[in-house]
């Protein structure tokens, strides 16, 4: 196999039209290019060069292996710049999967700052189902998701070692009621107060629903579903028919139903918290570093 560095050499000796010139444009001696063109000679199996009066000129192998030696010069140059790019965050790409409510509030301002900061980076932006998307992280098929956990835990990844959880937010729980309901006039209500109520689902199993779950326990019941939505939007039309009651953490808010109230929850508040899990073994990314910087002041400012 042909050494590229040792066509490098080559590609100086046939520039500079001797040995001893390129030999000063390589910082070399006169000997050492003399040796390397010589192993290059070996591994061609021909003369590369030939002496003319003090010089030396290429041999059609010679001129051949100069000519490729200046295209993988260039290539590497190239590749050179595009690293130097990459690192520096002005081109990639980056993977983020997110979750539906998180969306408006936390990734669209996020998405913007990483715009104006780093716009030839790539963005691939993927709303996630109830499917955990840890595992996307882990593998290196996600640089950054969205994620719901326990309330409190930070750096730990729920059973998925390998990614970090980076906090954003807490994000509370509200009582959603219908207009005429006897607690519609209070401010706040005491979760136990809800305790016999009817009440509407609205989240898919998994963290969401367990942070619900959970502060029920806590409060001395566990809910009755009446009507099941795992959606916030109908699950205030379902309130709003007077089917039930629900909870809606405060970012799936959104357009409030007309016919309904909302209240804030006491004894316990039930609260999810929401993280950005990223893989503990990535290489250092300029692009992810303002994505994430991103998304902590967006939830901030939230």
């Amino acid at each position: 196999m042909l050494d590229v560095r040792r066509m490098q050499v080559l590609r100086a000796v046939v520039g500079c039209g001797s040995v001893t010139a390129a030999a000063a444009r390589l910082g070399y001696t006169p000997s050492a290019v003399s040796q390397q063109v010589g192993a290059l000679e070996k591994e061609a199996g021909t003369a590369l060069l030939e002496r003319v009066g003090r010089g030396v000129r290429p041999t059609a192998a010679g001129l051949l292996l100069t000519e490729y030696a200046d295209a993988i010069g260039r290539q590497v140059a190239e590749a050179e710049t595009a690293l130097a790019d990459l690192v520096a965050g002005r081109t990639g790409r980056l993977t983020v999967r997110y979750f539906a409510t998180a969306g408006a509030a936390l990734v669209a301002p996020a998405v913007a700052r990483l715009r104006a900061e780093h716009p030839g980076v790539q963005l691939e932006l993927k709303l996630t189902g109830p499917d955990d998307p840890l595992p996307e992280v882990k593998e290196g098929r996600a640089d950054v998701a969205l994620v719901v956990g326990a309330s409190g835990v930070s750096g730990a990844s729920g059973g998925h070692e390998g990614v970090r959880l980076v906090k954003l937010l807490d994000d509370p729980y509200l009582a959603v009621l219908p207009k005429g309901h006897r607690l519609a006039a209070r401010r706040s209500v005491e979760l136990g107060e809800l305790a016999e109520e009817p009440w509407v689902g609205s989240e898919w199993p998994g963290p969401c629903l367990d942070a619900q779950l959970d502060a029920c326990e806590a409060a001395g019941f566990r809910p009755r579903f009446a009507v099941e939505s795992e959606d916030y939007v109908t699950a205030q039309g379902f309130v709003a028919a007077g089917l039930g009651v629900t909870l809606i953490p405060r970012l799936g808010l959104g357009s409030r139903h007309p016919d309904v109230v909302v209240r804030v929850v006491r004894n316990p508040e039930p609260v999810r918290t929401i993280h950005a899990a990223v893989r503990e073994t990535a290489p250092p990314q300029p692009a992810l570093r303002t994505f994430l910087r991103a998304l902590r002041d967006a939830a901030n400012e939230g």
